[in-house]
């Protein structure tokens, strides 16, 4: 009798483990599929800062290379004139003293047309660079590019963010999905200890 038990056990393990094995796969499909979505999002901090060139609302194109030997805070938001970008612009150019005496140029990016900015620019005295990515190949480079979700409908938009680009053009600091209240003094905080 005891033999018998033995063999009826070892067959149940053994049915046991091809169950198991495979319930498993699912979840291992699922975990690819994320693996394949992460590098959209996946962070720059600590690497060389993906290079650009854009046109601006000073009619000149901005480069990374031009920026080179100066720390950049490099911004992404959504569109000009709304409640949420006008508010990180305001901001941003309300602290511009305090980021130029550390040494750091501020540069704004949307998808927005040169002359959008221009109107954005002039009617909240912003005083920094705003410059377009049209195409969105620099929001793509940063991986700011992203599938959004509004009312149920999926559109493709500029999630807000944030890079700390140093002298040498590598990222020493990112923000996603940036909420503005207290952002622009999150970023001066850094700089102060950097």
């Amino acid at each position: 009798m005891p033999p018998k038990t033995k063999t009826k056990t070892a067959a149940a393990r053994k049915t046991t483990t091809k169950t198991k094995a495979v319930s498993r796969k699912p979840p291992v499909a699922k975990s690819t599929k994320k693996a394949a979505d992460k590098p959209v999002g996946m962070s720059l901090a600590g690497k060389a800062a993906p290079a650009f060139s854009m046109p601006t609302d000073s009619a000149a194109s901005l480069s990374l290379k031009a920026l080179r030997g100066k720390r950049v805070v490099l911004f992404f938001y959504p569109k000009d004139d709304t409640a949420g970008c006008t508010a990180e612009a305001q901001a941003f150019r309300d602290a511009k003293a305090a980021f130029s005496r550390k040494g750091v140029v501020i540069v704004g990016v949307s998808k927005d047309s040169v002359e959008k900015h221009k109107k954005f620019k002039a009617k909240h005295k912003l005083n920094f660079d705003l410059a377009s990515d049209a195409e969105t190949k620099v929001c793509e480079a940063y991986g700011v590019w992203k599938e959004k979700s509004m009312y149920g409908r999926k559109y493709m938009g500029i999630e807000r963010s944030t890079f700390l680009i140093d002298e040498k053009g590598v990222v020493r600091a990112e923000w996603r999905k940036v909420r503005v209240p207290g952002h622009v003094e999150e970023v001066a905080g850094l700089l102060k200890k950097l």
